[in-house]
């Protein structure tokens, strides 16, 4: 599986890209991949020039292709501002990706304008413990403006990371529940258990009783009634 909308960072969708990686559907390799297959490099060069604008507040949509899903998994989108030394959670899909093609995301209203780096990460459900990664050039530019916002976006949850050989792994043949998944969250999954070891996030964050938007199916899930003690809104997918 693999990001093809927006194009990544050496994808054969990208017509920026020149130096086409064509095993982008491979997973991260164990210490040295993580973030964006040691891609962000491409940012200073004609390679990197941003793919897709999107306005603050807008809603926006990424798009996976191809056929060997592992029965699914758990997914986040997430947005750098800093060239990728920080990437911030904006939506978590937990079970059911990508068993579709398109997967749509608000972009925070508070998200800072200029140069970007949007991640799609995965984790699958069935085979060897892997962390996929595709990371792409986009442009952030000002929006209408909605108002306050729930959480900043300096204050979102950093994208999980796990099997790359870090000490943090996930658990085969059910889906990753996320140790802190953000706000924003579609949960369509028959069940989920969080990640096993040196899972920082697990152990310091308590980000999964503070959900304020779930969207979830009519399949349960392990995030059920985990809403810090306020009412969650629930949404059909």
């Amino acid at each position: 599986m693999e990001l093809s909308y927006p194009p990544p960072l050496r994808s054969k969708y990208n017509h920026f890209t020149s130096n086409i990686d064509y095993s982008m559907t491979s997973p991260l390799g164990i210490n040295n991949d993580y973030p964006c297959k040691g891609y962000l490099a491409d940012l200073k060069t004609p390679e990197g020039a941003s793919v897709a604008t999107w306005a603050a507040g807008s809603l926006q949509k990424f798009t996976v292709v191809g056929s060997i899903t592992h029965k699914g998994g758990s997914c986040q989108a997430s947005l750098s501002t800093d060239g990728g030394v920080t990437f911030r959670v904006i939506h978590s899909y937990i079970g059911n990706c990508p068993l579709v093609s398109d997967f749509p995301f608000t972009v925070p209203s508070d998200t800072p304008t200029g140069p970007a780096v949007f991640s799609w990460t995965w984790f699958n459900t069935v085979g060897n413990r892997e962390m996929y990664m595709n990371c792409a050039s986009v442009t952030i530019s000002a929006g209408s403006g909605s108002g306050p916002v729930d959480i900043s976006f300096s204050s979102r949850p950093d994208a999980f990371v796990a099997n790359v050989g870090k000490g943090c792994s996930t658990v085969e043949s059910i889906d990753l529940e996320f140790p802190d998944p953000g706000p924003d969250i579609t949960v369509n999954s028959l069940g989920t258990t969080p990640p096993i070891g040196l899972c920082s996030l697990a152990e310091t964050k308590a980000g999964i009783n503070s959900i304020k938007n779930i969207n979830t199916g009519s399949q349960t899930s392990s995030l059920s009634g985990k809403c810090g003690g306020q009412y969650c809104k629930r949404v059909m997918v």
